[in-house]
């Protein structure tokens, strides 16, 4: 089997859910440090696919968080420049398998695309959220349930 490689944020708890996730369904994973990534436009672009780019953002970030950067105001170059510039900007995990690519943990997209074998839960917006300051999002992952 292909491995997938997943873009994480270090130390991140949602992010250590997610792969949990993915490996309970049987999947390998190449994990990555995605804020030491030695990212490029060309590189980084994939990702995003043809989602608008205010979605290609960590809502989490503390510049989107605060307010001090609005992506709804950015185009993809813009967007680009910024990221590379600050990974904590960047939506994660970032995950590839094959020609395959996606930012953010989208269960329904992942179940389509991934080898799993149908072993993934029912798509959820808590597998793709931040868990920092609500506790975990993920409570049917320690049993390994759906």
């Amino acid at each position: 089997m292909s491995c997938i490689v997943f873009y994480e944020k270090p130390g991140c708890a949602t992010n250590r859910l997610q792969k949990q996730l993915l490996r309970s369904a049987g999947l390998k994973l190449e994990v990555r440090d995605l804020l030491s990534e030695p990212w490029t436009r060309e590189r980084l672009r994939p990702f995003f696919g043809e989602r608008p780019v205010a979605e290609w953002f960590n809502r989490s970030a503390p510049a989107i968080k605060y307010g001090e950067l609005d992506p709804t105001r950015l185009n993809a170059q813009q967007a680009l420049d910024l990221m590379l510039a600050q990974p904590l900007l960047i939506r994660r995990p970032l995950i590839r398998y094959g020609k395959h690519y996606m930012a953010g943990f989208d269960l329904a997209k992942l179940s389509t695309e991934l080898p799993c074998n149908g072993a993934l839960p029912e798509p959820s917006e808590a597998f793709d959220s931040c868990s920092v300051g609500t506790g975990t999002p993920i409570g049917c992952l320690a049993t390994g349930g759906r």
